[in-house]
């Protein structure tokens, strides 16, 4: 069965790449003195099908029905049924929806790039099959020199400089440690979060070299209640495994620390947290407020909660995804992105300080600059803008 998944797979990635194309170069050639390109990074929230191009297992993939039939539909490689928080950033702010940053083919990096891919961990150890936040670095400075090439150093560093830069990492990097050491102490877990979050703010110090200065970061998910946990832990309807939150509070903290340490340290520098774990645990806890029927079992799977598996073998399938809070056992549904969005884009600062995303893609940087100290740049430390 996985083999033939995997063949209908590749017949798929043939048809998403030229649907995909059309729907991306449809758009009008973006270079005007508003426009403000968006550069992805992070796991399968944000992997718009990058794992599709690389030699992995299926399940680290979603290229088969009945991944992406609510919008696309047809499978495009997203976790879900239809868009992802990306996307709906990316209508937001008038962007054309990206091909994987890995399909071959023309691409429009003048609007920004997705390197996103599920699984993706950002300790390079943690995971080696899929593409971890360096790799996505790399990327970014492949793209970052394609720019150069074709707009010219003064025109490519505007770009990059305006820019937003979203993050969604972390989340598997605890995963793995909970599921690799349950028993951990309390100085190993804290010891774990340090270098995790060091290795974020080593990205994020990278990028802003590179030009780089709006960054955007969606914080660790609430977990404990995902249909995937439920199953695998065998527990009851109203019971939550409540350990994974202890490090995922942990490594939230601790960016929300770091990033106003990066404020005071790096010129220019301009952030926004979104705190997806909180307005996740309010989803769980009431549904009904957000329109939602099924919080603890997914749309799509095997199992009690239907909490793996989703399209292989033998799976169940509701018939109203946007009545479920989960596509499938850890991944929303394109109505609850959808929403998820509406307080990223417009939220206040109790879910997204000290800017919401809509504020960081219209901040000018040129008139911030303006009214900076002079003594700032007598450093040279701006010396690349």
């Amino acid at each position: 069965m996985v083999s033939a998944m995997q063949s209908l797979g590749f017949l798929y990635n043939c048809v998403v790449s030229l649907l995909l194309f059309f729907a991306t170069t449809s758009c009008c050639h973006a270079e005007s003195n508003n426009h403000t390109a968006l550069f992805v990074f992070g796991d399968s929230v944000y992997d718009p099908g990058n794992n599709d191009f690389l030699n992995i297992s299926i399940v680290y993939k979603a290229n088969f029905p009945p991944y992406g039939e609510t919008f696309f539909k047809f499978p495009t490689g997203r976790f879900s049924d239809g868009r992802l928080i990306p996307d709906f950033v990316a209508k937001h702010a008038n962007l054309p929806y990206w091909k994987p940053y890995l399909a071959p083919g023309h691409h429009e990096f003048v609007n920004g790039a997705n390197f996103a891919s599920a699984g993706s961990c950002v300790l390079t150890e943690s995971d080696p099959n899929t593409i971890n936040l360096h790799m996505q670095l790399r990327y970014f400075k492949n793209v970052s020199s394609s720019l150069k090439q074709q707009l010219g150093e003064t025109k490519a560093k505007k770009l990059l400089k305006n820019a937003v830069y979203l993050f969604s990492s972390g989340g598997n990097d605890c995963w793995l440690f909970e599921f690799t050491k349950p028993n951990a102490t309390q100085s190993q877990k804290q010891e774990y979060t340090n270098l995790v979050i060091g290795n974020i703010t080593e990205v994020f110090k990278e990028i802003h070299k590179a030009g780089g200065r709006k960054f955007a970061f969606q914080n660790i998910a609430f977990m404990d209640c995902q249909p995937e946990t439920k199953q695998s832990y065998g527990l009851n309807e109203d019971e939550c495994y409540q350990d994974i939150s202890e490090l995922a509070l942990l490594l939230n903290n601790a960016l929300a620390n770091a990033t106003r340490q990066l404020e005071t340290q790096l010129p220019g520098f301009k952030y926004s947290i979104f705190d997806y774990y909180n307005l996740l645990f309010d989803m769980t806890y009431n549904p009904s407020k957000y329109g939602l029927k099924v919080v603890e079992s997914a749309c799509c799977g095997t199992g009690t909660y239907r909490g793996s598996d989703c399209g292989i073998s033998d799976y169940d399938l509701c018939s109203d995804p946007s009545t479920y809070m989960y596509w499938d056992g850890e991944h929303l549904t394109e109505y609850v992105n959808s929403q998820v969005v509406e307080q990223l884009w417009n939220g206040g600062t109790n879910i997204s300080s000290p800017f919401n995303m809509k504020q960081l893609f219209e901040l000018e940087l040129d008139a911030e600059i303006q009214i900076k100290n002079a003594s700032e740049y007598d450093n040279g430390a701006l010396a690349d803008e």
